[in-house]
């Protein structure tokens, strides 16, 4: 072997040569394992993404289940007239969509410039766009650049919710998932109904959703109106509508409107000078002058429309089987076109004079208010305090159990609340929350309805500024004590319907108690004896009442009544704060006087039963609701029932007819008069009946005419004393004579089936000529009643006694009496037992006056007299024979008194 330096170099080389050829193969293999392992790798990649994808999408939803036509439209209100009053929008429905051939061309291209070029030529997914994304991405190192179509974004807005995932997994779920159903849905939809979706569902911006709602927002127009200019503010909104919304960012959506037009110019949609002319229109200015008057329009809810909700939601729930949640939902949102039937004209007329401050009395306009102060802590807890609590906190400290949040001047409220503040709001705390609605004291509310139809034409829920929506309605759900307006509901109409009474049934006005319970008239200690239903009606008598309820209807009928005339208040038992059980089925119930109280709009729907021949409709806010195809869902035709007879309801109208006309109670002019004159209007048949709750809490006056039925309340929201009762009337008569113009008035229509009768008031009985119309207080107590055929009376008064008394005796003249000394007087029988010291006990028959015998004239006296008599005669004979005698004597040969005088002479 060669170990020689030149052999072990020659070796070396051998050596290397081969390492080489041993490093090279090496090397190439690694090299192949490396790729062998990417293929695998990517493979087994694609393979997992594959599967991954497969899996994704076929957890996807099947593109014949998915709907994308936009969710959550505006609902519009429109009046009787058609006029739409009032759009009812909800975060994510302020949408009014339209159809594609409304859409101005110059619109759809600047949306299909700006958010997908290849609109018109994809099949669903821009995969040309996709590249040019990525690839941008990797050159800027940031992937922001969007590549989403426009079908893409129109599923990921209805179907996916607008995209909210939190995790990226999610996120990619979703991407995988809407790009698979955009190529399925362009499969099975137009590119122009997708787009006609796309333009209805976007979000611009200030609450708007869709391009007609932006249109009418910014520009205060159609969207077929818009200009181009305008079109490219709209389009540029869509990016980031809060970054480049046009009333708040009007430079930011300048920038993005010139790329608008840049890119529908670079794409050959329109001219260089369109652009030009585009990009120098002023659009700006235009939008914030249409921002100031849309800001100026926009207003709260009225009464009417908070009241519509409440019903539409209501129904809703109960005919329709939906949560409160899924119909709140649907009328917020829901593209509905709800038709009321408020009447906008009449609507005006109440507005007005409810808020009239001219109305009122000077003296009785004072501030309440109503508040809810949230406190935060330093420790972050919080504290709220509302109204009954700052109530409650000066009745405390004032050491004032009747202290009302009531206040004569703006300035005393002010002081109060400061004060409160003052004292919840500690060093270190916060005021989070600081509501105080101010309202003007006394309040009012006013229903107006057609009875023939049950709609609901008018109603103030309050006077004063209205602030919120959906706020308290004193006309629909404040109740209030109805005072005498029930006496006509709880007794009159049952014991006339049902129980055989008639106007003319009497009952006998004198003191009257049950249990420990006293009753008296408004007036006070003053009873006038016998009164009929129609007297107690007029002149609102308490006791009449009462008794009538009591001992003719039963407070149990009453009660039913009072709920087949549409009451929901009423409460059939009930535990006080004593614990002690009570109900308001009662005698109270005839007075008004209830747990609860009622509701004016109840109340009122109970007097259009009368005003309706006797058919109560329910009273309603809406007639129909249509979706936005106005296809009817639901129809509002109101439910009737009849609760009294066509003549029953005529009778009770006479009656309360007499209500609106100022008489007084017969025999006392000026006192007692009737309750309604000052609320008659001038021209205008109507009927009615007050209502006055103790210490003038509460005023009412519900009545009707021909046409119309109307109720008003006021009073203080908390319970105190009114100084004057007679302005709510006022207000009434005014509104219906400005309702009523131009109307033609032809007075009640009388059913079939009435006669009359001439009758006495104190009997109910026909009158007796020359008897009751001869009461020493006057003939007012005789008249013509109405009565249902087969109830008039037949019997003739026996209430008005007329004695012929002896004046000397002072007894009932009898046969010994002498003519000369009789002389005629009239008396009322009243009830045995009852009380005297009432306007009838003053004629009042005495007990046993008409049994009674003179005590001068008796027949010992007859026979006195006539021995007298007879005395006398025989005196006179006995002094004429003497007398003859005497003659005889002084004339011997005379032949007496019988004897002729001598020729030429005379008898001596």
């Amino acid at each position: 072997m060669n170990f020689g330096r030149e052999g072990i170099e020659k070796k070396l080389d051998r050596l290397g040569n081969t390492g080489e050829r041993v490093y090279s193969k090496v090397r190439v293999t690694v090299f192949q394992a490396v790729v062998f392992a990417l293929v695998i790798g990517a493979f087994l990649g694609l393979s997992t993404v594959y599967g991954m994808a497969r899996s994704i999408v076929s957890n996807a939803p099947a593109v014949g289940t998915i709907d994308v036509t936009p969710l959550g439209s505006a609902t519009f209100v429109y009046d009787a007239e058609g006029n739409r009053i009032e759009t009812l929008v909800r975060s994510g429905s302020n949408r009014n969509p339209i159809r594609y051939d409304q859409l101005p061309k110059h619109l759809v291209d600047a949306f299909v410039a700006i958010e997908d070029s290849r609109f018109w030529t994809h099949k669903g997914v821009d995969f040309k766009g996709m590249v040019r994304a990525f690839t941008s991405g990797l050159m800027r190192g940031t992937f922001n650049e969007g590549a989403s179509t426009i079908t893409q974004q129109l599923i990921k807005n209805n179907v996916f919710d607008g995209g909210m995932e939190s995790g990226l997994g999610a996120r990619f779920e979703r991407k995988i998932q809407e790009q698979y159903l955009a190529l399925q849905l362009e499969k099975r939809m137009d590119k122009r109904t997708i787009l006609t979706n796309y333009l209805n569902t976007i979000n611009l911006g200030s609450s708007t959703l869709g391009v007609q709602a932006a249109a009418t927002r910014y520009f205060k127009k159609s969207v077929e109106n818009l200009t181009l200019s305008e079109s490219a503010v709209l389009a540029a909104i869509t990016k980031n509508p809060t970054a480049y919304n046009p009333i708040t960012r009007p430079k930011g959506n300048a920038e993005r409107r010139e790329k608008v037009l840049r890119d529908m110019y670079e794409q050959g949609l329109i001219t260089a000078k369109q652009r030009d002319e585009a990009l120098a229109d002023n659009v700006y200015e235009r939008i914030a002058a249409v921002n100031e008057i849309s800001q100026a329009e926009s207003t709260v809810y009225s009464y009417f429309v908070d009241s519509t909700i409440r019903s539409v939601i209501s129904d809703l729930v109960t005919k329709k089987g939906y949560t409160e949640t899924q119909a709140s939902a649907l009328v917020y949102s829901g593209g509905l076109n709800i038709y009321t039937t408020m009447d906008p004209a009449l609507q005006k007329i109440v507005d007005e004079e409810i808020s009239n401050p001219a109305n009122y009395p000077e003296n009785v306009t004072e501030y309440g208010f109503t508040c809810s102060f949230t406190v935060q802590h330093p420790d972050g807890t919080t504290d709220t305090y509302t109204t009954n609590q700052v109530r409650e906190y000066f009745r405390r400290e004032k050491n004032a159990p009747a202290f009302k949040l009531i206040f004569p001047t703006r300035e005393e409220l002010d002081a109060c609340v400061a004060e409160y503040k003052a004292a919840i709001v500690k060093d270190g705390d916060k005021l989070i929350t600081n509501y105080l609605d101010i309202t003007l004291q006394p309040q009012a509310s006013f229903v107006l309805m057609d009875q023939h139809t049950g709609y609901v034409r008018a109603i103030s829920g309050g006077r004063g500024q209205k602030t919120g929506n959906l706020s308290l309605n004193r006309a629909t759900q404040s109740t209030r004590q109805p005072g005498s307006t029930f006496k006509v509901l709880a007794a009159f109409a049952p014991a006339i319907d049902s129980q055989g009474a008639t106007l003319a049934s009497t009952y006998y006005d004198e003191p009257y108690s049950i249990g420990d319970k006293a009753f008296k008239n408004y007036w006070g200690d003053y009873y006038l004896g016998y009164a009929n239903l129609r007297q107690a009606c007029v002149f609102s008598m308490n006791i009449v009442t009462t008794k009538c309820l009591v001992n003719t209807v039963t407070p149990q009928l009453g009660y039913e009544y009072l709920q087949r005339l549409g009451f929901t208040t009423l409460v059939d038992s009930y535990v006080d704060s004593s614990g002690s059980v009570k109900t308001d089925i009662g005698s109270s119930l005839a007075l008004g006087g209830i747990t609860l109280g009622v509701k004016n709009l109840e109340l009122t729907a109970a007097y259009a039963t009368i005003a309706n021949q006797g058919t109560y409709t329910e009273p309603v806010f809406y007639t129909r609701i249509t979706d936005h195809d106005g296809v009817t869902i639901l129809d509002n035709t109101p439910s009737t029932r009849q609760v009294l007879r066509e003549t029953t309801a005529y009778l009770l109208t006479s009656a309360m007819s007499d209500t609106m006309k100022n008489l007084s109670y017969p025999g006392r002019a000026g006192q007692f008069t009737t309750g309604g004159n000052l609320a008659r209007p001038d021209g205008v048949v109507t009927a009615g009946k007050s209502g006055t709750t103790t210490s003038n809490n509460d005023l009412w006056f519900v009545g009707f005419s021909p046409y119309y039925t109307a109720g008003i309340w006021s009073g203080y929201d908390e319970n105190k004393s009114l100084p004057s009762s007679g302005y709510h009337k006022r207000i009434w008569k005014r509104i219906m004579e400005r309702v009523h113009e131009g109307l033609p008035q032809s007075g009640f229509a009388q059913p079939s089936g009435l006669v009359t009768a001439h009758i006495c008031s104190k009997s109910g009985k026909l009158a007796v000529d020359g008897l009751c119309d001869c009461d020493p207080r006057g003939n007012g107590f005789v008249y013509d009643e109405i009565f249902v055929a087969g109830t008039e009376p037949t019997e003739y008064c026996d209430i008005h006694t007329a004695v012929v008394m002896c004046a000397e005796g002072g007894t009932p003249a009898g046969e010994y009496c002498p003519e000369e000394g009789r002389e005629r007087k009239l008396y009322i029988r009243i009830p045995e037992g009852a009380s005297a010291a009432t306007d009838d006990g003053a004629y009042a028959l005495p007990a046993g006056m008409l049994t009674a015998s003179c005590p001068v004239h008796t027949e010992e006296w007859y026979e006195w007299i006539q021995e007298s008599i007879a005395e006398e005669s025989r005196a006179a004979e006995e002094s004429e024979n003497w007398l003859e005698e005497l003659i005889h004597e002084l004339f011997p040969g005379t032949g007496g008194h019988d004897d002729a005088p001598p020729e030429g002479g005379e008898a001596p």
